[in-house]
């Protein structure tokens, strides 16, 4: 079943429900027994910041927020220096209770943007530790390409990510 959604790029105004959006879905991965995000790691000043240097999206299904995505144009934390050809997608975002499906059109909806700016990858990464998130991903076409055992985290702190990517253009 696919969502009926709305797409728009986030702005300021939308600071305090990209956080709760990321709160509800660090608690559900919390309560999954996900090691991935935890409730109060990103504040309004991430987002803030994610805007500037790139574009936050949002997506409505009747007249709620039904998730969301950071998209990225470089990310050499992940994946190192890289010709301009790839987006990156972070922070992939689906409310409890959204339309099923949202997830995969989010997805979608990104590699459509990264497409219409004429390059050619859509890359992501995912926490090595979450093999059910990397089968989520290889069931929509994404293949990995390789790992990144020290990428750096909140506080500093290093967790492995498995490198992804899917042809879009």
């Amino acid at each position: 079943m696919s969502a009926q959604l709305s797409f728009r790029e986030a702005d300021t105004a939308d600071l305090g429900t990209l956080v709760a959006l990321y709160d509800g879905a660090a608690r559900w991965m919390v309560d999954q027994g996900i090691d991935q995000w935890r409730p109060g790691e990103k504040d309004e000043e991430h987002f803030r910041r994610r805007m500037k240097e790139g574009e936050v999206w949002l997506a409505d299904s009747g007249g709620q927020v039904a998730g969301g995505y950071e998209l990225w144009w470089t990310d050499e934390a992940a994946w190192g220096a890289r010709p301009p050809v790839a987006g990156y997608v972070h922070r992939l975002m689906v409310r409890r209770g959204a339309p099923p499906g949202t997830g995969g059109e989010l997805l979608a909806h990104a590699e459509r943007r990264i497409a219409g700016t004429g390059r050619v990858l859509c890359r992501l990464d995912c926490v090595s530790t979450n093999p059910r998130l990397r089968a989520y991903y290889e069931r929509r076409g994404y293949t990995v390409t390789g790992e990144q055992p020290f990428k750096s985290g909140a506080g500093g702190s290093g967790y492995a990510v498995t490198l992804m990517e899917k042809p879009v253009g």
